[in-house]
């Protein structure tokens, strides 16, 4: 067995680099979501307001349930919630 390393948790686990790829994202705003709702200290019913999502789903993001949420539903929730979503693209190593 061999001791392989990867750049991040979604490379070990995903079956291709695209897949990982999406994985980084989602799980990139999917916390930048979290994070906000806990610094501005709202309730999730305060949050499913502002996102303009049901309380439901935001209990989903808060348990991190990251399979259920598409890259366009968080990059929507988060810029309902205010927040600025900028993506930078590099060579892979």
């Amino acid at each position: 067995m061999s001791n392989q390393r990867f750049e991040s948790i979604w490379d070990a686990i995903e079956d291709t680099p695209e897949e990982a790829e999406v994985m980084k994202l989602r799980s990139s705003l999917m916390m930048a979501l979290k994070n906000h709702i806990d610094r501005i200290g709202i309730t999730q019913q305060q949050a499913a307001k502002l996102f303009g999502v049901t309380q439901p789903r935001i209990s989903d993001l808060m348990r991190g349930k990251i399979n259920v949420f598409g890259l366009d539903a968080l990059v929507n929730m988060a810029a309902a919630a205010g927040l600025h979503v900028e993506i930078r693209i590099s060579e892979a190593a």
